[in-house]
């Protein structure tokens, strides 16, 4: 499928195969940016079809982008990408155009702008709303430097809403002598009146060197006439209030320009340009939209936003053999059944709605429904105020968002004992998404707070049933879960609970514990099948099953814990410190990620990689638990374990031939 039909039998002037950098595209004239352009955006469309990836963000910047290096000196101008999804052009015309068959893949490029990449990633990005307090510290370090350097900030309209970028607005305010220019890309329009032909000619006006100064001038001809000069200052206030949303960016000491078309180089290089000139505090809002010049991804930008790959011919289709559900659908699914039948239950994402499975609960339960926006402090502490009342509302965020709501989850909901329960989606490996967006973080960081319960579900049955557990619990309580779907288990329909912090033994073997904490349960089973061990699915990271640990160590020589989170401060740590205050001396071998930051890569393949999958788990047991392994007498039982009880337990499940009770 051609981008646009009349692009065909063209005579071209410029070849994107012949930039190699940002350096011959200032060589190029406006007729040959609009070429390029053109040639770009079906790169990007024919890359990412090939590789998955964000498409719609990037279909949508390829303007701004060329736009962007076309005007300034980069890589001594800086420019950060915010939020970095909508980096794709920028890589491609930084000297990466061959490396995007790598994208995303083990040991190739990364998804979002990455300081180690490339000289061209001024700043690493992948969470939201850094982009203004990056460049501002750049700009003060140039500033003192001596340096003329630029500094740009592309934010998008949906990062704008987190208070970071305010609160970066509001200190470049007052910071004197920075070169910092702010890029509103909003492509959603939800700030922004149409765009034409009189939007940029006044954006164009307000950004030229002529209005700036002839508004110099007046203010030194009137500054002896103060009531004049207060006039005609309102005037200027309200002239360009009339033509845009000016006011709040104005009084944050940014001189604002727009809106502007994104998708128009006669209006961005000129608007560009005009505003390098100027220098100082600018703030210019450009209009772009989602999938622009792929029709399929403009009817749907949010469908084709991070697609697999496709055929860009025929587009993203539905596969024919039913999948299994995914986490995300069980919670979603959990979460309408919980709120028909108890009217207290809120839920709440920090504008995450469909990546966190909570589109049928909007629909539904409109009243109880709350995107507020990439705000995950203001989620977090919204969600204890909510719990005051009598409310119980749940946060659907992601592991790595969380991180950024720790604050407010101690001093907000925990301290104060509210009643929040915390769905933490992506939690363990994302794969390619790599190091910015992998949860491995949560169990350390919350398992340390007091009054918490971390729950960790090995299956999607075990997710709905510790998601009611949790919700029931009169207390803050988390349960994480993984991106993607799991083994397959049968979900239950019902709402059943389990008494906290109990285990269950789910294989009964010798001398060796295999002690899992959430959906590496099946791979530490298939192990301990192998092995002859005893494999627990402990459900609990915080509270302990401690009555089982102290039971299996009366009856075990060696213990393993396996858990797709941080060893350090992890389960594995919280076994050994419940051993250490018993002082129990058995041998226990930590298994779960690396004090390391993981790359992006296929998601099976980096478990499989650290070791985490079936065969690893053994390999790992057998070479620190070899002589226990070989110096036992098969015909030699331990103490028969009974299993824990559990009579709101949904059915007994299998898990490759064995009974689960």
């Amino acid at each position: 499928m051609s981008l646009r039909p009349n692009q065909l039998n063209r005579m071209t002037t410029v070849s994107l195969e012949a930039i190699h950098s940002p350096a011959d595209l200032r060589d190029l004239d406006r007729s040959e940016l609009e070429e390029l352009a053109t040639q770009l955006r079906e790169f990007v469309l024919q890359s990412v079809s090939k590789t998955g990836g964000h498409l719609s963000s990037n279909l949508g910047t390829v303007e701004l982008t060329i736009a962007l290096h076309h005007v300034f000196n980069t890589p001594y101008d800086r420019i950060v990408w915010d939020v970095g999804h909508q980096s794709y052009p920028h890589k491609i015309l930084t000297g990466r155009r061959e490396g995007m068959a790598t994208l995303r893949q083990k040991e190739g490029i990364s998804g979002f702008p990455k300081r180690s990449e490339s000289e061209y990633d001024a700043f690493g990005t992948a969470h939201s709303s850094t982009s203004i307090s990056a460049v501002l510290g750049m700009a003060v370090a140039s500033r003192n430097a001596r340096e003329n350097r630029q500094h740009i900030a592309v934010i998008g309209d949906g990062a704008m809403t987190a208070g970071m970028a305010f609160e970066a607005l509001n200190n470049a305010g007052v910071t004197p002598g920075v070169n910092v220019l702010v890029v509103l890309n909003d492509n959603d329009m939800s700030i922004s009146p149409p765009v034409g032909a009189l939007n940029r000619y006044l954006a164009r006006l307000l950004s030229g060197g002529f209005y700036a100064a002839a508004k110099n001038v007046g203010r030194a001809v009137l500054q002896h006439v103060p009531p004049v000069l207060e006039l005609a200052r309102r005037f200027e206030g309200h002239a360009k209030g009339m033509v845009s949303p000016a006011t709040l960016f104005e009084e944050l000491g940014f001189n604002y320009v727009g809106p502007i078309d994104g998708h128009d180089l006669d209006a961005l290089v000129p608007t560009l340009e005009n505003l390098k000139a100027l220098g100082g505090l600018q703030f210019l809002h450009v209009v772009t939209r989602k999938g622009q010049g792929y029709k399929l991804a403009e009817a749907d930008p949010v469908l084709y936003h991070g697609p697999g790959k496709f055929d860009p011919d025929v587009g993203i289709q539905k596969s024919g053999k039913p999948a299994r559900q995914t986490f995300t659908q069980v919670f979603g699914r959990w979460l309408c059944d919980m709120a028909a039948v108890d009217e207290r239950l809120y839920g709440i994402t920090p504008a995450m709605r469909e990546g966190s499975g909570l589109v049928e609960f909007e629909q539904r339960f409109p009243d109880r429904y709350f995107d507020v926006g990439i705000a995950e402090q203001h989620a977090v502490t919204f969600a204890g105020g909510l719990a005051c009342e009598g409310q119980k509302p749940v946060v659907a965020i992601y592991s790595t968002f969380l991180q950024r709501g720790y604050d407010q989850f101690i001093h907000d909901v925990a301290l104060q004992n509210l009643d929040v329960t915390f769905a933490l989606d992506r939690a363990g490996i994302v794969g390619a998404d790599g190091a910015t967006h992998a949860g491995n973080y949560d169990i350390a960081f919350l398992r340390c707070v007091p009054n918490m319960v971390v729950a960790t579900p090995s299956d999607e049955n075990e997710a709905r049933l510790l998601l009611s557990t949790c919700y029931r619990h009169p207390g803050p309580a988390s349960v994480r879960y993984p991106r993607g779907a799991g083994r397959g288990a049968e979900v239950q329909a019902d709402l059943d609970v389990v008494e906290i912090g109990r285990g269950v033994v789910r294989r009964q073997g010798k001398r060796l514990a295999i002690l899992a904490f959430g959906t590496l349960a099946p791979a530490a089973l298939a192990a301990a099948e192998t092995l002859d061990a005893t494999l627990v699915d402990m459900r609990f990271v915080k509270p302990l099953d401690e009555a089982l640990l102290a039971s299996l160590a009366q009856t075990h020589q060696a213990f393993v814990t396996v858990e797709e989170a941080a060893i350090m401060g992890g389960a594995g740590s919280a076994v050994l410190e419940f051993f250490a205050s018993q002082n129990l001396q058995l041998p226990v071998l930590q298994l779960g990620l690396p004090d390391s930051f993981i790359d992006h890569g296929d998601q099976a393949a980096i478990l499989a990689e650290l070791g985490l999958d079936a065969c690893g788990i053994e390999q790992s047991i057998r070479q620190r638990f070899a002589a226990l392994l070989a110096g036992g007498d098969e015909s030699e039982a331990s103490t028969p374990i009974e299993a824990q009880p559990n009579d709101a337990a949904p059915k007994a499940q299998r898990w490759r031939g064995a009974v689960v009770k």
